[in-house]
This record gives structure tokens, sequence and C-alpha cells, in this order.
């Protein structure tokens, strides 16, 4: 049977689906959800092409912010939770066909351009309505030159209560009439004065030809973005709408101003602006920023250089581990306001990639000596001791330096990888020192490593295999599913379990290509029970494991994705099982891909549960669905009778998760008495000895056969 893959249209539908469950609470709307969602699909392709067009369009984006505005969406948080789903899930359902870090930069561009385009189309909202407003005045002004006393109540009434800033001047710019919002926006009467004593520095350069024309009767209104100065001294920023009012004769006679307060908005722009480039930790510029600059620094043309320092804090997991995160975190913002006063010449910068990595770029006509002395810079200013929490912390760091002419061949992410590798040069010369990137000798530590270990040419080879233990439904006895368990047919030592290499492969980092091919083997494999056996998800799936590693791999939830999409498994049917000590004090960003994947449909176990010595309210927080007891949890049950302590909190332990929804797993069964006693406590399924050793792919098919035909 051939695979099925879902197309690009069926990646937009989710992502479609995805931003509708966000903003649908928020918004205003008689549609029910999959209405609104049908609404949106037409934007989420928009937002797709615009992802992948070659020419960036601000206008196209904004039309998309507007639309949202004209579908009725006008809470603040409809923009808020929209820029939150297009960061979080645009690139990953829809980027296709571009280098990661470029699509992340162009969504972030997306997300500017549909937050102008949102506040725009709600400011032409609101100036529409104003639009009654002005002729409810002009109607008004209109009367009072004909004396009519009920018009002039009524202007009044419109003129003195409404909440934009009104002002009525001659044609010679003499304002002659101002309501309260108008004083309040001012901070005072401006009564009397000229409009023409309003300029200011960023007034736009059309602003007083429109002016003049108007005056002159040429045009009947005009509309503009303009700054005032308060009478504080302060900025205001306005919308300014001003109109011409002719007498009935047709004859200009006055001129009418209104002012709506932006203020306000343009720093939430500003504000959104700055936190989308910043580091939310440190404050220092973040990758996004880092990035733009750095691929402006490499493409300033002849005769101009530039220099990069790539720092890595030495011994950094060791204080997150004895003092804490909370105690990391004031550490790296001790180190981040160090690194700032390194870089206060010119073209200098510094940005946090994230974790305890750092960059510094200079540019000019002299680069490789500038960046050598800024890495001097960096080295003595780490080298004073840091107080953390009564402690006084020695901070070391390894920097790697890459330098070289702007005009040159090197993209900004082969010229951060150079950086990257000569960093590790350094930290494996001992650290708490820099070193200059060399191609030759960064060939040579590739060389060194892939020497080092033969796990890479291993999993070339083709040496790993994946054996499969089945998952029993307590209940019935039949079979759930199967855990997938990697294996190393060693040239010279034969079948390695992966107690035997998994460890060295967290080391080298190749846990990371592993897993992923672990994560592929199983999923096809899960597909093909499907297909044996039927395309119920709930008859067989696989659990596979994820490493710590794996956990802060930035693309671990892009290439589930991915690997799901390709051989057309459901998510439902993927569990992915995660060890209690790796989520033990984990942060948000550390669970955010786990939140995401369980979005998806993926379930999360908890593994080894009950070793990790975790507070057990942390569950709430954690995107779990499966509890896997650790395996010691059994053996006090091998005996008759079971040990009482064990079966209480084993009990304790199950019904702690039913009342979460939690299911529960139990590893290490042996014996029909183990099994008999863990049903009784009402555990959902298990694993071990006592069902089926780990095997091949077809034990697991042999053993749901054998249920079938017992059933």
């Amino acid at each position: 049977m051939m695979e099925t893959h879902d197309g690009p249209e069926d990646r937009v539908r989710r992502f479609a689906a995805i931003w509708s469950r966000a903003i649908f609470p928020v918004t205003a709307t008689s549609l029910t959800r999959p209405e609104f969602e049908s609404l949106l699909l037409p934007l989420a392709r928009d937002l797709r092409d615009a992802l992948a067009a070659r020419t960036f369009e601000p206008a196209r984006a904004q039309a998309m912010g507007a639309a949202l505005i004209d579908a009725h969406c006008t809470d603040p948080d409809v923009l808020s939770r929209t820029l939150d789903v297009v960061d979080a899930y645009l690139v990953l359902y829809c980027g296709v066909g571009s280098p990661q870090d470029e699509l992340r930069a162009r969504s972030s561009r997306l997300q500017h351009a549909i937050a102008a385009g949102f506040a725009r189309a709600l400011r032409e909202r609101t100036l529409a309505e104003q639009e009654a407003i002005s002729r409810a005045a002009l109607s008004a002004r209109a009367a009072v030159e004909t004396a009519l006393h009920a018009s002039e109540a009524r202007f009044r009434a419109v003129f003195e209560g409404a909440a934009l800033g009104i002002a009525i001047a001659s044609l010679d710019g003499k304002i002659l009439e101002v309501n309260d919002a108008h004083t309040a926006m001012f901070g005072g009467r401006m009564h009397g004065r000229s409009v023409l004593d309003s300029g200011h520095p960023d007034d736009a350069p059309t602003v007083w030809k429109l002016y003049d024309e108007l005056v002159r009767g040429e045009r009947e209104y005009f509309r503009v973005e303009k700054p005032y100065y308060r009478g504080d001294g302060t900025n205001l920023w306005t919308n300014l709408t001003v109109s011409l009012l002719r007498d009935p004769e047709g004859r200009p006679c006055y001129q009418l101003a209104l002012l709506e307060d932006t203020t306000e908005r343009r720093l939430l722009n500003l504000r959104l602006r700055y936190e989308a480039t910043h580091d939310a930790l440190t404050g220092l510029p973040n990758r996004t920023l880092f990035f733009e600059r750095l691929e402006k620094a490499l493409t300033a043309g002849t005769g101009q250089r530039f220099g990069l320092c790539y720092l890595d804090l030495d011994g950094f997991k060791t204080i997150n581990d004895s003092l804490g995160h909370a105690a990391g975190d004031r550490l790296l913002v001790e180190v981040a306001d160090r690194l700032q006063s390194c870089a206060t010449g010119h073209g200098e910068m510094v940005a946090r990639l994230g974790g305890d990595e750092f960059v510094a770029l200079t540019t000019g006509a002299d680069s490789a000596e500038e960046s050598s002395e800024m890495a001097g810079r960096i080295m003595n200013v780490l080298s004073n001791p840091i107080r953390i929490e009564g402690r006084e912390l020695t901070v070391r760091g390894s920097i790697g330096i890459v330098e070289g002419p702007a005009a040159g061949e090197r993209g900004p992410a082969e010229v951060l990888r150079s950086a990257d590798i000569t960093m590790y040069r350094a930290k494996a010369a001992g650290g708490n020192r820099y070193e200059m990137a060399d191609d030759a000798a960064d060939a040579r530590a590739i060389t060194r490593h892939s020497l080092t270990t033969a796990l890479p040419a291993a999993l070339e080879r083709g040496e790993f295999f994946v054996e499969y233990q089945p998952l029993v439904r307590l209940g019935d006895g039949s079979v759930r599913g199967a855990e997938a368990l990697v294996r190393w047919s060693h040239p010279q030592h034969g079948i390695l379990g992966p107690d035997r290499f998994i460890p060295l492969a967290e080391h080298t980092g190749l846990i990371v290509p592993l897993g992923r091919w672990v994560l592929d083997q199983s999923v096809r494999q899960a597909r093909e029970w499907q297909r044996l056996f039927g395309a119920d998800e709930d008859v067989l799936r696989v659990n596979v494991n994820l490493s710590p590693c794996q956990l802060h791999h930035p693309r671990l939830v892009a290439e589930t994705v991915e690997i799901l999409e390709r051989t057309g498994l459901e998510p439902g049917a993927l569990c992915l099982e995660v060890t209690e000590s790796a989520l033990i004090g984990a942060d948000d960003d550390l669970l955010k891909p786990l939140r995401r994947l369980a979005e998806m449909g993926v379930d999360i176990a908890l593994d080894d549960f009950g070793t990790g010595y975790s507070n057990l309210a942390n569950l709430r927080r954690l995107p779990v669905s499966v509890l896997k007891l650790d395996r010691s949890f059994t053996q006090g049950m091998q005996q008759f009778p079971a040990d009482p302590v064990d079966l209480k909190i084993v009990e304790g332990i199950v019904s702690l998760a039913h009342s979460l929804d939690l299911a529960v797993t139990v590893e290490g069964v042996e014996t029909g008495a183990q099994a008999d006693q863990l049903r009784e406590l009402g555990c959902d399924t298990a694993q071990g000895w006592y069902y089926a050793r780990p095997g091949p792919a077809d034990q697991v098919r042999a053993l749901s056969l054998v249920d079938a035909a017992s059933g």
C-alpha cells in the first residue's frame, strides 16, 4: 500500500484550525467555530504564500491584519494571540524550501506587518466613526453661522462630549475654539494660538503642503499622522484629520481639526518590535536582530570587514544544577551587563543567542584587530567574580573568533557555524581563552571528533536496529502497542543494549540524529501495523524514548511533524517517553516543545516515574498524558504476599494519575501474580518479560493475531 502524505493544503488547514481555536474565544461573532475557521482559511493561505514569497511585501501582510478587523476581530487579545500562533506554528506548518533562520526572520517581519495592518485598520474604523462626529460638527457649525439656537445646543453636546480632540481655526491659522478632549491631549488650552506654530521635527514632508492647499480651498480635507509638543515638552502623536468649512455660498471660512491620540498605540508597536528582537531575560538583542545586523555587515561592500566573537560560558550547567535556574538566570543577566559594557564603540554590538551563548559583532576597516581586542575585553570583565545568593562565582568563558572581508561569499549561518566550531576548539584546549578561526584547524577538530567515536560511522553503516516490547492492556490482556528500543549490532562486541551507548551518544551529540532515525523507523513500523490491522490508531501504537538532549534540540517539533506527515501516521498513534529526571525543574522553554506536540495530539509519557523525587504538584503543569511507573515498584510484588508499602504507594500514584486524567503504565512485569495485582490496583497497561521480551516487529504482530483470535 502506498504511504499517505499530507500536502501543503492539509498543513495550511491545520494551521488555520490552530489559529481559529486561539482567537475564537475573544472574537465577537455570530459564526460557529467551524464557520470562523473557514473564514480564516484564506488568510492562512495568504500567510503561507507571503512566507514563501521571494520578495517580502509589507502591504500584503498588513492586509491580513486589516482582514481581522473586517471580520469584527477587534479585541486586543486577537492581535496578541494571532502573533503567538504565527510565531509558533507558521514556519512549522507552512515553511518549506528555505533555511529555518531565513523563514524565522521572515515570520518575524510578517508579525510586525500584521500588527501594523491590524492597528491601521482599527484606526481607520475609528476614523470612519469619527466622520459622523465631523459631519455633526460641520452641521452644528453651519447652524451657529445661521444663528439657529437648537442646532447650537446639539453642536455643543457633540463638540464638548466627543472623545476626540476638536479644534476650530480661522483660515489664517488662529485657533478659535477647542473642546475639553483637545485641552487634555495638549495639557492646556491652545485657544488663541496659531496652527502655524505647531511644527515638529518629525512632521512628514507633505503635511504643510497639504495644509496650504486646504486653506486656499484647493482640497476639502486631508488626513495625516502628525506629532506635536505637549505643554510639558513631551511628544503627542496623533492621527490628524483637517477639513475645510465653507459658508452657505461655498466660500472657505474655517478649518476643523479632529485629533486622535495614538501615542500609546505607537509605543505599543515600538514595544512589540523591541520584544521581537530582544532577549526577554537580559534585554540584549536576540538571534533575530543579530542575524539582521550580521547579514548587513556581510554585505557592507568592498573595504569593510567584520569580526565575530562567539562566547560560551564554561561550566554553566553546573551552576544551574547546583544553585538552580533562578540563580543561573541572575548570572546570565550580570554577564550580559558586563558584555554590554564591552561593546560601546561604533559598529559594535552584543547579542544573546540562547542559553549561555553570546555573540559580539564588530564592523569596520580593521575588524581583525578590533575583534581580538573585543575578546580580550570580554575575558577581562568576566575575570571578576560574580556574587549570587551570597556566593562568589568565578565565571569562565571560551570564545571563537571569525573575521574577514564584508564582501566575502560566506552567509550568516556559515559564519556563525565557523565561530561555533572555533569556540569548541577553545573549550577543548582547556577553556577560559579565545581562538581565531582557521579552516584547517576547524577541519582537524571535526575529524578528531569523528575518529574518537565509532557512533557516527555505525549510524551511517546501518549498524543500529529497533526491537519492540509489547504494551498490554491489563484489563483484557490485549496488545495496546509497543515500546521501541534501539540496539547496536557492533562488529566486534556483538549486540549492545542502550545502556552501553546512549550515554555516549548524549555526550557526543549523536543522540539527536540517532533519536531522529529511531523515531522515523518506529513511526514507519506503526504505520505498517495499522496497514495490517486497520487504520484505527487505537489498535497498535508505538512508544519512542526522547533523551534530555533531544528535548533541547530546536527542531524537535518540526522533525516530528515531518516524520508523521511523510509516513502518514496520525499523531495520536505516537507516544513520546521522557524521563522524570529530565523534567525536574523544567522551565517553560523546555516544556514548550512538549506542549506543542501534545497540542497536535501526540501523547507524552513521563518515564521512570517515582525515581526523580519531583514535586507531585508539578504534574499539573507538565503536558503529559501517561505515567510509566519505574520497575522498582514491581520488585516488591514478586514475593507473596506483596509488600504492603509498595502496594499503597502504587495505589496512591494510580489514584493521583487518574484524578489528573493520566493513564498508568507499569514496567518490569515478570509474573502473572504481579500482573493480577497491578490490574486490581487500577493500572492501565504493562510491559515486561511476563508478556514478551523485546524482539522484532513481527513478534508484536503475532501477539496481536493471538489476541484477535482469542477475542
